[in-house]
């Protein structure tokens, strides 16, 4: 019989009790990723806290050809209470998962309210097989960062903004939702629950995922019964390994994002999964992302798979207007006024596939990656190259605005951010 390791983490239910994860140790010997001695504990050795955290580098690739990041146990003390410090090298974290102290749940009943929620610690989550989320999809998500500043305060940037898509979002896929106060509020609690987990100044920020999936069991085809709203946060580097470095978009001509009248312009967990296939071969042949087209006319920009795009030409800034198909990006709304406040003239509209192979310049914008420079394009096998493998001046220019907004670096003019001390 094979040894059985105990991953040293408390996972916890939302509705309590505590499960102990197991994997064994020929499991662990096997995976070359798993560097890190694992205790091996006698099963009935009741375990409380563990930090954990991904180390630099340690990836694997799905079936998809998609790169991940896995999560991996370090020892540290086992103890309730943590330290005001954690184990990890801020100049090296990327953008992947790190499991932190606490998470906030709340929940409500189809047709009612959400009422108060809490902190419970990090862990995982129990639900039945008849979930709505996991029969019929009826789930969303948000992403938005925290950041620490040299007098160690944290600034949320715009939540107020997510909480509205998240409602917009909920509307589209029959889900009670958290109200703007309630979101804002939630979010405040769990970033200052994990405040350790904030990276220091320049070093990164503290990724926060808000959730609301339909949790109650159904089994025909219908709105679940029970919601659950739910909050965890990872502290993360940059989301592309090229950093501000230009990417390499490759455009997709047959897989589409998104169709009129369909859930593009909403941030629901469905439009993620089918974008992955084409992710994961464009990954493959060395690119660093997919840009997809309008499914009508097959030659309009629509999106990156979970970035917004721009061009540029001369003073000028054009980006496909919210039409349905095009998720509403927070970034990319931002990126717009900063852009018209610096002076450039910028334009939401129909954008065509001549017009971005024309371009000076062309970028990227999300809440993870900011703003990320694109270098080249291929389209229909041919490659176009942008400036001389550098960072554009605009989208340096606007990168640095947005950020130094964000971090604190400048006065806040444009009334977006939230100082949580």
């Amino acid at each position: 019989m094979e040894t059985s390791a105990v991953f040293l983490n408390a996972t916890t239910t939302i509705g309590g009790g505590f499960h102990r994860h197991t994997t064994t140790a020929s499991l662990l010997s096997r995976n070359p990723y798993l560097t890190t001695p694992f205790s091996f504990l006698p099963p009935n050795k009741q375990l409380q806290h563990q930090l954990r955290f991904n180390l630099p580098n340690t990836t694997t690739t799905t079936t998809c050809g998609t790169n991940i990041a896995l999560a991996v146990g370090v020892n540290s003390p086992v103890s309730s209470v943590p330290s005001d410090t954690v184990d990890i090298n801020w100049d090296t974290i990327g953008f992947g998962l790190v499991h932190t102290d606490h998470m906030y749940t709340m929940k409500c009943s189809l047709g009612g309210s959400f009422s108060k929620g809490e902190l419970v610690p990090f862990g995982n989550i129990e639900l039945s097989p008849c979930a709505g989320v996991l029969n019929y999809g009826q789930g969303l998500f948000e992403g938005l960062k925290a950041y620490r500043t040299e007098d160690d305060n944290i600034l949320l940037f715009r939540p107020e903004e997510n909480a509205k898509r998240m409602i917009m979002g909920a509307e589209r896929m029959c889900m009670p939702s958290p109200s703007v106060d309630q979101f804002i509020q939630a979010v405040k609690d769990t970033v200052l629950a994990n405040e350790r987990w904030i990276p220091p100044p320049g070093k990164g920020s503290l990724y926060i995922r808000p959730l609301l999936i339909g949790s109650g069991s159904v089994l025909g085809l219908a709105p679940a019964p029970e919601y659950t709203f739910l909050i965890y946060v990872s502290p993360v580097g940059n989301y592309f390994k090229e950093g501000l470095s230009p990417i390499n978009l490759i455009i997709e001509t047959e897989m589409h994002r998104a169709t009129p009248g369909g859930t593009g312009s909403v941030k629901t967990i469905g439009n993620y999964a089918a974008v992955l296939k084409a992710q994961g071969a464009a990954k493959a042949k060395g690119y660093s992302d997919v840009l997809y087209l309008d499914s009508v006319h097959k030659k309009y920009l629509e999106e990156v798979s979970s970035c917004n795009i721009f061009i540029v030409k001369g003073n000028s800034i054009s980006t496909p207007d919210i039409k349905g198909t095009i998720l509403p990006g927070i970034t990319r709304k931002s990126i717009i006024d900063v852009a018209r406040d610096e002076g450039f003239q910028v334009e939401e509209r129909e954008v065509t596939v001549d017009e971005l192979l024309d371009a000076d310049e062309v970028f990227c914008t999300g809440t993870a990656v900011v703003v990320s420079p694109v270098g080249s394009i291929t389209y229909l096998g041919k490659s176009v190259t942008y400036g001389s493998h550098g960072v554009g001046l605009v989208s340096q220019q606007l990168y640095s605005s947005l950020t130094r907004l964000q971090m604190g670096l400048v006065d806040d003019k444009m009334g977006w951010i939230v100082k949580l001390k």
